[in-house]
């Protein structure tokens, strides 16, 4: 398969990018912005690998994700893109509604695109891997309290709001438009490599 990973140089994402590179016959495009977050210092390890490529793109910018899509040809996409960390989206939070929710939309709805496009096995197999975080249902109670797929949505920051936007709109693209999506809403992670913040969940 080839995989379009978005947010490919962040924390999360590299590891999913050395992990597919190094473990699997797989290859995967990396899309990424390159801000403060990203660093391809992460990836040196196999961006010299015939599997691997890189585009620096703004998963805002429609052009440019619709050159990336028809130029690559992606089975799968894993998108990680996302403005992070709780205290800066208090100090700015427009650019986590710009990015987790505009750039959100602007990526489904080119993947719908080149998904409405594909034929036989390849739109069957074809998949938009929506990757969130726990922050979005709120406060736990307690140490021992747990989320589960059955914890409502209760978002306290523009950060933990702008991804249960974004969760919402990847749902919403399936409801409506049958795009077939998976959305999975990891929780802390840490480990080499990280950016020097640690407050985040999804650093990509």
């Amino acid at each position: 398969m080839k995989l379009l990973v978005t947010g490919g140089a962040g924390f999360i994402g590299s590891a999913v990018v050395r992990h597919v590179i190094g473990n699997t016959g797989d290859s995967v495009i990396n899309l990424d912005k390159l801000t403060y977050a990203g660093n391809l210092e992460s990836l040196a390890g196999v961006s010299g690998n015939d599997q691997y490529g890189f585009e620096q793109v703004d998963i805002c910018d429609r052009a440019e994700l619709e050159r990336v899509f028809e130029e690559h040809k992606p089975d799968v996409v894993m998108h990680l893109a996302a403005e992070s960390h709780v205290d800066r989206s208090i100090d700015g939070p427009a650019a986590f509604v710009e990015t987790n929710i505009v750039g959100t939309y602007t990526l489904l709805e080119v993947a719908r695109q080149y998904w409405n496009g594909l034929t036989g096995e390849r739109k069957a197999a074809f998949r938009f891997h929506h990757i969130s975080t726990d922050e979005v249902y709120g406060d736990l109670e307690g140490p021992e309290a747990l989320f589960t797929e059955q914890t409502p949505y209760a978002p306290s920051s523009p950060y933990s709001a702008s991804k249960a936007s974004s969760d919402h709109l990847v749902r919403a693209w399936y409801r409506t438009y049958g795009l077939p999506v998976l959305v999975t809403n990891c929780s802390n992670n840490y480990g080499p490599y990280h950016f020097r913040k640690v407050d985040s969940v999804n650093d990509s």
